[in-house]
């Protein structure tokens, strides 16, 4: 989308008007800031890294920043073009708590079968741990990734089955407003 362009068409526009929560002044403020900081028009896993590395100093973001980054690249190009990079924007800063909690659970259901595993939630909460570093201090209950988790599924997991359905996210997220306060990364920032 809109490589080397400098400016979005009016068709590119009214679609992302109509998948996003921007209006059009905001989605010419960030198509021009996404091609000044993108020359190229996409943002590869690097770069993206890169951008993690700047809002996280303090912890290592790039495992965080590899999974985001999968979710933000919905067509799997191993690049983020400008509507992939808005969209998911729109969805993280603007989009209702039900839209939140569908990206989210995408992030965490990394082999996209459609379930979480317990395995799968470590490895995020893992890397959100390496993110923050010594930034936040935790509770005694969750100071490790692996006690986190073992909490998350004990509220969550109604079946015991060791894996979370949509349903199961959904709901118990609702329950736990430290989940619902981590999907809401970007406000503010936006």
């Amino acid at each position: 989308m809109g490589k080397n362009q400098s400016k979005l068409s009016q068709q590119e526009i009214d679609d992302l008007q109509k998948n996003t929560h921007f209006d059009r002044k905001e989605l010419q403020q960030w198509y021009k800031g996404f091609l000044k900081d993108c020359p190229s028009g996409s943002l590869n896993k690097q770069e993206f890294q890169k951008i993690y590395k700047q809002f996280f100093p303090f912890g290592d973001p790039t495992n965080f920043a590899d999974y985001v980054f999968n979710v933000f690249d919905s067509d799997h190009s191993g690049t983020i073009d400008f509507k992939e990079f808005i969209c998911a924007l729109s969805v993280t800063s603007r989009g209702t708590l039900e839209d939140k909690l569908q990206w989210a659970f995408q992030l965490y259901d990394i082999d996209g079968n459609g379930e979480i595993s317990y395995d799968e939630m470590l490895k995020i909460v893992e890397a959100i741990y390496k993110m923050v570093g010594t930034m936040v201090k935790l509770p005694e209950d969750e100071d490790t990734p692996e006690k986190r988790v073992k909490k998350i599924f004990r509220m969550m997991d109604k079946d015991e089955s060791n894996s979370l359905t949509l349903e199961e996210f959904r709901e118990g997220s609702q329950r736990d407003q430290t989940i619902v306060s981590a999907l809401s990364l970007y406000d503010g920032l936006v």
